[in-house]
């Protein structure tokens, strides 16, 4: 698979009243496919994330974004452009950060979630530096991360609680 230059074009879910960010790295090619984060059917972001909720599965993108607004939950990317193969955290090279004061001059967010080790990593390079911010790694609910069980994510994802 070739290596490409990718623009994220979703707008991030958010509102006045959100409390957590969740950042992901990039879109994958079956997010950008569909229009929304966490697009691929075996990704696991909304299951896990409702389950801590204690809610139903959002299905649709509008039920996804209600979802997240009801809880408090802001969803974004950390980087606003790249060049990556395919889905491959790993292959990304010339990163351009998104600029998070966009939400954290809206809502009053009390704490940064990433969603895997590359955008932990990214986030702790380009966006911290700027927003003072600390953010908290969690495993990625990508199906690339086949290792780790359900149970497991759900267990890793639980502490977003203390702040919703």
């Amino acid at each position: 698979m070739e290596t490409e230059y990718v623009l994220h074009d979703f707008e991030p879910i958010y509102d006045e009243r959100s409390q957590i960010l969740m950042l992901g790295t990039m879109p994958s090619p079956k997010s950008r496919e569909v229009g929304f984060y966490y697009g691929h059917p075996r990704n696991r972001f909304w299951k896990v994330v409702s389950d801590v909720c204690r809610e139903p599965l959002p299905e649709t993108k509008e039920e996804k974004i209600t979802f997240a607004l009801r809880n408090r939950i802001a969803v974004w990317d950390v980087l606003a452009g790249c060049e990556i193969r395919g889905a491959e955290d790993s292959s990304i090279r010339n990163p351009v950060p998104n600029d998070m004061s966009r939400i954290l001059k809206a809502a009053d967010i009390r704490a940064i979630f990433t969603t895997g080790t590359k955008a932990y990593q990214l986030y702790k390079k380009y966006c911290y530096p700027v927003t003072g911010m600390e953010a908290i790694g969690l495993p990625s609910t990508s199906p690339a991360n086949c290792r780790m069980s359900y149970e497991e994510l759900y267990e890793a994802y639980l502490v977003i609680q203390k702040y919703i």
